[in-house]
């Protein structure tokens, strides 16, 4: 940060920002190395965690805009991660599920993002990682309740 003017370096919003792009590259690049993508592991983790949803469900829990959706769930399909079924209660409305592939490509994403947060936090002990998540999540919380 040498050539960065001072005024910048002390400013969180342009830390954060700056740690995003390094974030989203390492994100990236690790799942990467098991054939998947962020919005992969978005799907997969709440189909783990929730069940069974509607894709417009699983936009609304990823934060993923509804055509991101369809084309991550085509891809996931695809490779046998997921299976999408017509709802009975509403043939427009298509039902995604979670395969057993897809749990085994859920937790060799596991796998991948936990070895991302060690390169992105190296530096930080365990605590100070603890408290960083703890009041990035409080942020986060505050401005998404708008």
């Amino acid at each position: 940060m040498e050539e960065t003017p001072a005024r910048l370096t002390v400013k969180p919003s342009w830390l954060l920002t700056q740690l995003a792009v390094h974030a989203h590259r390492l994100a990236s690049d690790g799942f990467g190395e098991v054939g998947a993508r962020g919005y992969h592991y978005r799907i997969l983790a709440a189909l783990d965690e929730f069940g069974v949803a509607s894709q417009a469900e699983l936009g609304r829990r990823c934060s993923m805009d509804r055509s991101d959706v369809v084309a991550a769930i085509n891809e996931l399909a695809e490779q046998g991660c997921v299976e999408r079924t017509p709802d009975p209660d509403d043939r427009r409305r298509n039902m995604v599920t979670l395969t057993k592939a897809g749990d085994r490509q859920l937790r060799r994403m596991d796998r991948a993002l936990d070895k991302v947060q060690d390169d992105l936090l190296g530096p930080l002990s365990a605590e100070d990682r603890q408290n960083l998540t703890c009041l990035l999540a409080r942020l986060l919380t505050h401005h998404q309740r708008g």
